[in-house]
């Protein structure tokens, strides 16, 4: 079978949208808390779907262990909710097995980069023709409120009463260093913008990363003094990010302590599965 078309053209994405055509009704409501931006990332992820025309039949999904790993549980595509840390493995073997379908890894912070981090690696060094959306909420929301890879320096955790003191992973450097030929962040608060990064990981031919700057109001906001999930959305609005088209007109003190948002690597490698694919042929005798 041959890959899915993908509309490489700009693309509308639809406004009104209708979620029902790719949600299980019967699995709502969903476990995140009043406040959690894993819903609004969902959204944008949805959108973007549907913008590119691929048939929600022809579309994997595949997640770790996590709050952002329920993701599958509410899609209506082939799912699968797999090992902690071990989506990109289990999504490699479908990748494999059904190269003709899109694969989407949802990971958080911790399940990615964390446990998961020498498949998030190797998956990257690859370039296997994956997008893995990364919900970065700086915490382990389900498990406690213990601090993750990503979590600023002297921020509270339920392991760091006193403050963390281990230096933050920036997950698009990780990914792009690795290998990975596309490389995005977005944030839950810039979602417009997220569908259309989103979008262009879905039609890239390769890995694809979108690490999306998310909130967890629940622990890491109590614990860290915010006011409200709106509170923290005005902060990742303001302060956490800028975006990379605006880098050049700002002056260095609004640029620095920030991260970067937009599409920060996009370059052409062979692919895995195609490569595979003529090691075999070579195998049979061909040329």
């Amino acid at each position: 079978m041959s890959e899915p078309a993908v509309k490489e053209k700009k693309q509308k994405l639809s406004v009104p949208f209708n979620y029902d055509k790719y949600m299980r009704p019967h699995k709502l409501p969903h476990i995140w808390c009043p406040g959690c931006g894993h819903g609004i990332v969902l959204k944008s992820l949805l959108r973007a779907v549907e913008a590119t025309g691929i048939d929600k039949d022809n579309i994997c999904m595949v997640s770790g262990i996590g709050c952002s790993s329920r993701t599958p549980g509410y899609v209506d595509f082939n799912t699968m909710h797999t090992l902690h840390g071990r989506a990109f493995s289990f999504a490699t073997g479908i990748k494999l097995a059904k190269p003709e379908m899109k694969v989407i890894v949802i990971s958080g912070d911790g399940d990615a980069l964390a446990i998961g981090g020498n498949h998030f690696i190797h998956t990257c060094r690859r370039n296997i023709d994956l997008t893995a959306i990364v919900y970065t909420n700086s915490t382990y929301g389900m498990t406690g409120g213990q601090y993750s890879p990503t979590t600023p320096i002297g921020d509270i955790a339920t392991t760091s009463r006193y403050g963390n003191i281990e230096p933050p992973f920036d997950a698009c450097e990780m990914a792009k260093a690795a290998g990975a030929t596309f490389v995005a962040r977005g944030t839950a608060y810039h979602t417009l913008e997220l569908e259309k990064t989103i979008l262009a990981a879905l039609q890239h031919k390769g890995m694809s990363v979108v690490d999306v700057i998310d909130a967890c109001p629940t622990y890491y906001g109590r614990m860290n003094k915010f006011k409200s999930a709106t509170h923290m959305m005005e902060v990742i609005e303001k302060d956490g990010t800028v975006n990379v088209k605006q880098v050049d007109k700002l002056p260095p003190e609004k640029v620095q302590g920030k991260l970067l948002r937009g599409i920060l690597h996009n370059v052409e490698r062979p692919e895995y599965c195609q490569q595979y694919a003529n090691i075999i042929e070579k195998a049979k005798g061909g040329k």
